[in-house]
């Protein structure tokens, strides 16, 4: 098993390339879309190491994975009402907006 340090580490990398692929400049929706989730991701980890730390109920995790579960159905919905709209997924289709 890892460290505590090292799964820090582990969490931080984490965002940052999340962070990094969500600013670059992506054609597509689909692509944002899953680096939202990859930093959703890696805040419920963040947060799984928090609580662990100081021994502290999990019951937050839970509230915080229904948002995000509701975060990812919004933005699926989202990507499949433009796809239906537009016929793809580029950013540069929201110019026609």
């Amino acid at each position: 098993m890892m460290e505590l340090a090292n799964m820090w580490i582990l969490v931080i990398i984490m965002y940052m390339l999340g962070n990094m692929i969500f600013v670059s400049k992506h054609k597509h929706l689909l692509i944002v879309l899953l680096s939202l989730e990859f930093i959703v991701l890696s805040l419920f980890f963040f947060l799984l190491l928090m609580f662990s730390y100081i021994m502290c109920d999990m019951y937050m995790l839970m509230v915080f994975l229904v948002f995000s579960v509701c975060e990812g159905a919004l933005g699926l919905s989202i990507l499949v009402s433009m796809i239906r709209t537009h016929g793809n997924d580029y950013f540069q289709s929201f110019n026609i907006l």
